[in-house]
């Protein structure tokens, strides 16, 4: 699993592809958001050794699809499919629990617009919005980013896809599960439980 992780990383910071002095559609990144007037990002707000950040600063290529002053979207260089995007925030979040909501709403508000173009792009019947949160989730990079993954029929992309589900048991583990969930969302701060109106 560590070997995965790291060569996806690597995939990450050593796109194969065309070099991005040679090639006009390859665009590097430059981040105004958390700006301080000049156009530059604050580094307390970035990490040093974080493929995205670099990105963000310019300091890494990419193929950007859109950005704005909140989040860019980028074609995945590791790609499950044509057109695998990812709609990543310009401030670094390791996760998506630590990114305020704020900013995931930024994020998501895209998302009808960006997959909308995507899926035209690529001739694509639908997409899977998509987020690995964690490494048990499959999270390698960690700073919070969504996927964008255009889909066709009987692509078979996912092997999940060909398991039967198994209908949800109404019993004591299903009420204890909901009445847990519930527990943990009453103990959270009431400013996040509300919804913006």
């Amino acid at each position: 699993m560590e070997a995965r992780r790291l060569a996806i990383l690597c995939s990450h910071l050593n796109p194969p592809g065309p070099n991005p002095t040679r090639d006009p559609t390859l665009r590097v990144s430059d981040c105004s958001s958390g700006s301080s007037g000049d156009g530059k990002v604050e580094s307390s707000t970035l990490q040093n050794d974080c493929v995205f950040c670099k990105i963000i600063r310019g300091e890494s290529p990419c193929l950007k699809l859109y950005e704005d002053d909140m989040c860019l979207c980028i074609l995945d260089t590791n790609p499950l499919s044509h057109g695998h995007s990812l709609i990543i925030p310009k401030l670094h979040y390791p996760t998506l629990e630590e990114t305020p909501p704020s900013v995931v709403a930024a994020m998501c508000s895209k998302v009808p617009l960006i997959s909308n173009a995507i899926v035209k792009a690529t001739g694509s019947d639908s997409f899977n919005l998509l987020v690995n949160n964690g490494a048990a989730a499959g999270q390698v990079i960690f700073h919070t980013h969504i996927h964008i993954i255009p889909r066709k029929e009987r692509d078979c992309l996912w092997a999940s896809e060909s398991l039967r589900r198994h209908s949800l048991k109404l019993d004591k583990e299903a009420s204890q599960l909901v009445s847990c969930v519930r527990r943990h969302l009453c103990s959270l701060p009431e400013e996040q439980l509300v919804q913006p109106s």
